[in-house]
This record gives structure tokens, sequence and C-alpha cells, in this order.
């Protein structure tokens, strides 16, 4: 694969419709919750996404078993990942999508600002530092924003984690041996290790499975195959196929197209300060991706 040096139209149509697939992503978590137990929903996606992907890599011969090095590492991702998302589907189960998107997307902020103390070469410049105060900003607006009657603190507070949590998993992969095995083994890892984790905590969570229609059921399909498995495969693949700093700058859209779906699709009520936080994340997000 030839790496370009700048983003061509191909990569600004992709990178906008994965934004749109992942902000997509929080409606129908929040819609499908309906039909399943969060934490169980989560423990089917992860099962379910790990076979799609053992098939893809058989099919493309990419090896399944990590190197020795990376063992401990991938096992700690997966602990990561499947705390992040019984985090996220739970708060989902809480509070409103436009709130826990915010929040939740914020995770460039916190692994801006770990790196920063963590390895030398990722010193937040002048223009990222007011990026990251900007965002945080955001985050502080809608996390005590109580304005509406739809949101709910705990649910807040469960998406702040989440994003710690996917901050956690970057850490991994940028500074432990992760870093040299391929993407599709970094995401294997985290759907297996995850998988019997979310197994295990959706048991002490209450019934497993809600009211379900085959409705829930496309939701739960969408999950696996537009998400867990190709949609984060695609990413990683536009990451190495352009700039990384130019990849990442896209991801103030997630946001973005999260808050609007949930105000069109879901009919949520959404203040002006929920407007405001959106605007301060959204800019900051582009200007600590900014190089």
């Amino acid at each position: 694969m030839n790496r370009k040096t700048h983003i061509d139209m191909f990569g600004v149509v992709a990178l906008i419709a994965i934004a749109l697939n992942f902000g997509l992503n929080q409606i129908v978590i929040k819609f499908s919750n309906g039909g399943f137990q969060p934490l169980f929903m989560a423990c089917l996606r992860s099962a379910g996404a790990g076979i799609v992907l053992l098939i893809w890599m058989r099919i493309r011969k990419i090896p399944f078993f990590l190197p020795r090095s990376s063992l401990i590492f991938g096992a700690l991702a997966g602990v990561f990942f499947a705390l992040e998302f019984s985090l996220l589907f739970t708060a989902l189960d809480l509070t409103t999508v436009s709130r826990s998107s915010i929040i939740f997307y914020s995770m460039p902020v916190w692994l801006a600002l770990i790196l920063h103390f963590a390895v030398p070469d990722e010193k937040l410049s002048v223009l990222r530092f007011i990026g990251l105060l900007l965002a945080m900003l955001g985050v502080f607006i809608a996390l005590f924003d109580r304005q509406d009657e739809q949101g709910n603190l705990l649910g807040d507070i469960l998406s702040l984690f989440a994003a710690l949590c996917w901050a956690a998993i970057a850490l991994l992969v940028r500074i432990t041996p992760l870093s040299k095995i391929s993407a599709e083994q970094q995401l294997l890892c985290q759907l297996v290790v995850s998988a019997p984790i979310l197994l295990i905590m959706s048991l002490g969570y209450g019934t497993l499975l809600r009211d379900v229609e085959f409705i829930h059921v496309i939701g739960l399909a969408y999950q696996i195959f537009a998400i867990a498995s190709f949609g984060f495969l695609s990413w990683f693949w536009l990451m190495k196929r352009y700039p990384v700093s130019l990849v990442a700058s896209f991801s103030f859209l997630s946001p973005v197209f999260a808050v609007l779906l949930g105000w069109i699709i879901l009919d949520e009520q959404i203040e002006v300060t929920i407007w405001l936080a959106l605007g301060l994340v959204a800019a900051g997000l582009y200007l600590i991706n900014r190089r």
C-alpha cells in the first residue's frame, strides 16, 4: 500500500463516512438496549465480532496468535476494552446520546494529557494546550449542566470513565510491544478477552434479555459488522494509508454526528449549553489532533 502525504477526496469521503458510522453507533446502542441487557449485548458484540475477525484473518492469512512479548499487554488491553464498553453501554441506558457522545469522544483529550507526561516526543504545543482546555471545558459543561430532564449524572460519569479506558487502550498500543503487531491482532485480543469478562459481568446485572424484537437483533448485527469488526478495521486501514494526525483530526465529527442524530432520530431535548459543550469539545479535538 502506498502511504500518502495528504488526504485525497477518497480519504475525506471515507473519514466522514466512518465518523457518521461511529456517531450512529451511539443511537443503535441506546435503541438496542431496549431488547438486550447492556452488558450482555456488549458480550454478544465482542463474541460475534471476534468470529467475523477470525474468518477475515484466516482468509487474509494473518496470524492469530500474538508474540510472547505482547501477550500480557494484549490481555490488559482486552480488560480495558471490556471495562470501556460495559461503562459505555450502561451509560447509554441511563443518559442521552448527546451527553454521552460529547463526553465519550473526548478520549483524545485525556490521551494527549497522558502522553504529554509519559512520552517525551508528545509534549503539548501552545495550540494543542488551548485545544485541551477548550475540550475539557466542554466536558465540564456537559457533566454539570443539568437543565434537561433526560440527562443522568451517573450515566454521564460512566461515559467519562469509558473514555479514560479507551485512552488507556490507545496508550498501550502506543508505548508497548502491541505497536509492533497488526491492527487485526490488536483488535482480536481485545475482543477475545472482553467477551468472557462481559458475560460474567452481565450475570450480575439482571435479566439478559429484555423485550427482544427483530429490530434489536438487526441493531446487534450492525454493532458486530459495521462497528466492532469492519468499522474498526477500516479506521486502522485509513491510519496506515494517510498521515495519522490528519486522520485523527476527523475525530471531532463523531460527537457532532451523534448529537445531531440523537436530536433527529430520538427527539432528544438539547439545551443551548449542550450545543456549546459540543462546539468546545469539537474545536478542542481539532486543535489537539492538528499538526
